[in-house]
């Protein structure tokens, strides 16, 4: 197992990270996601750590709440010093009926923190995110009340997921003029079938030294092995009943004409080779890999050891290469002589 900095701090964080939305058991959306009981998640856990995981991250919305208090249990279970796993949680999502139980306000940020610590039974988080974009909340009222608890020990490092390039630079920008907490990752989408994240925010985080912590590397499943153009909707498939992240089909069937020759090269499955290609990526910190069973997750963490070859590489990123996007068609144009 490889560690990376998580972001630019000094906090260690393994490679593969585990994800906790198939925990507890959910109802309505989380019903087809989750399910996956206390002796289960115990499994999960002691698996992942004995592998070389430090890393979990789970979320206050996850089956209501459920997801976090059986993490918490988990990690007492498994005999898991506190100090030797780094938990990530996230606020945003509603979490009761009343108007202010959700979003990135310094109201239901407060909220949400004390919640969450209960639940994961600790006294602090270490990665506290914010989980959606606020439309109504001004971000510097987002990260004045993320510092309040940066400041109070509740939580020790902050950051985001599913931003735009735009507000995470507006948020690293205000943190640096007003000496407040400084966001050090973004959590977001990105896999062979989803790669938009090039476009803008991957140039962020290289400029910036943040860190990307990878939510779906395998597009909701669609990279698991599982679907084909011949069968696009196979049983106990999670994305058979909850078509998400969306993603282009046509294109998806495309890289997994390429993903199939080049597992069977290395003797491996898709879904191994798939997250191989996401690790591969030098901006990338930890991918975070969810499982309901230990088999898929063993499959997962098989990634680590498997070594691509840069002909194989470059074999993915043709088959899923972005189509070119005003102005990125445009600048490498106009700077094409540069420096000739």
């Amino acid at each position: 197992m490889k560690y990376n900095t998580l972001g630019q701090t000094g906090l260690l964080v393994s490679e593969i990270c585990l994800g906790t939305m198939t925990f507890a058991a959910g109802e309505g959306m989380w019903k087809p996601i989750a399910g996956v009981d206390q002796d289960g998640v115990d499994q999960l856990l002691k698996m992942s750590f004995d592998a070389g995981v430090n890393f979990v991250d789970t979320a206050d919305v996850y089956t209501n709440g459920e997801s976090e208090k059986t993490l918490a249990q988990a990690i007492v279970n498994t005999g898991i010093a506190r100090k030797d796993i780094v938990v990530a949680t996230k606020a945003f999502s509603r979490m009761g009926p009343g108007r202010n139980d959700v979003g990135a306000s310094r109201g239901h940020i407060m909220d949400a923190v004390e919640a969450s610590l209960r639940r994961l039974r600790t006294d602090y988080i270490d990665l506290y995110q914010i989980h959606a974009s606020d439309t109504i909340t001004p971000i510097e009222e987002t990260l004045r009340a993320l510092d309040t608890l940066v400041s109070q020990g509740k939580v020790r490092y902050i950051g985001c997921s599913n931003w735009y390039a735009w507000q995470l630079m507006k948020a690293l920008g205000l943190s640096e003029s007003k000496n407040l907490a400084k966001m050090c990752t973004i959590q977001s989408f990105y896999s062979l079938a989803g790669r938009d994240l090039e476009r803008e925010i991957v140039p962020l985080l290289k400029d910036q030294g943040t860190g990307l912590l990878v939510w779906s590397p395998l597009a909701g499943g669609l990279l698991s092995g599982k679907f084909s153009r011949e069968n696009q909707t196979p049983e106990e498939s999670r994305r058979s009943t909850f078509d998400f992240p969306i993603v282009d089909k046509e294109r998806a069937w495309r890289i997994l004409d390429v993903l199939r020759p080049v597992a069977a090269a290395h003797e491996t499955g898709v879904a191994t080779v798939a997250l191989a290609w996401v690790l591969a990526k030098p901006f990338v910190t930890s991918v975070i890999i969810g499982a309901k069973r230990p088999d898929q997750l063993q499959q997962n963490l098989a990634s680590v050891n498997l070594r691509l070859s840069a002909e194989e590489i470059a074999r993915l990123d043709e088959a899923s290469a972005l189509p070119p996007e005003y102005p990125g068609w445009m600048i490498p144009r106009q700077n094409a002589t540069r420096l000739g």
